[in-house]
């Protein structure tokens, strides 16, 4: 189960690190974000501002809590991962239930707009985080199956990090109106 942690780990390392340098990577990413979540309205729009700032603070001591090679600083990271994005799939629910079309901003630029798919892909990134920690973790670790653990984590994260830009790529494109006879 040692490898198990090993690819959660390196998959939530991955998620909140793209999500954390997206909103770090102009101050017109981490306004972007900001005005996303007052269209949220899920809080009062004067608290979209410290939210954001507290979203992206969670955000990078996770990732710093789970690459601290220290057992309870990843046990901290998971349990804060798994409780964040248990409150972003919840915001994010009431959000869809109003009918709001926001775009998701949590990777920084994307104008996605959030979905079911979203709320989907952060109860089961809850899940893994969640689940990490308490599963057994003893016995040797072989440097093979470390680097596939890795870098199956990494692959993933990826994968879920540009999964919307993924979908764009492959949605069809529809065809220009012809011109009449």
């Amino acid at each position: 189960m040692h490898y198990v942690v090993l690819a959660v780990q390196s998959l939530v390392v991955v998620v909140f690190l793209v999500s954390s340098a997206g909103k770090l990577k102009s101050r017109g990413d981490i306004r972007e974000f900001t005005a996303s979540l007052r269209r949220l309205r899920i809080l009062p729009a004067s608290a979209a501002g410290p939210a954001a700032f507290c979203v992206l603070a969670a955000e990078v001591a996770i990732w710093v809590l789970l690459v601290i090679p220290v057992s309870v600083a990843r046990t901290a990271g998971f349990f804060v991962a798994a409780g964040l994005l248990t409150v972003f799939a919840a915001g994010i629910t009431l959000s869809l239930r109003r009918g709001e079309q926001v775009p998701c901003r949590c990777f920084g630029a994307s104008t996605t707009p959030l979905g079911p798919w979203h709320v989907v892909r952060n109860l089961l990134l809850a899940g893994a985080a969640a689940v990490a920690p308490v599963l057994p973790s003893g016995g040797a670790v072989r440097p093979g199956g470390l680097v596939v653990a890795v870098c199956a984590g990494l692959l993933l994260g990826a994968l879920v990090a540009l999964f919307d830009d993924l979908v764009a790529l492959f949605r069809p494109v529809p065809s220009p109106p012809h011109p009449g006879p």
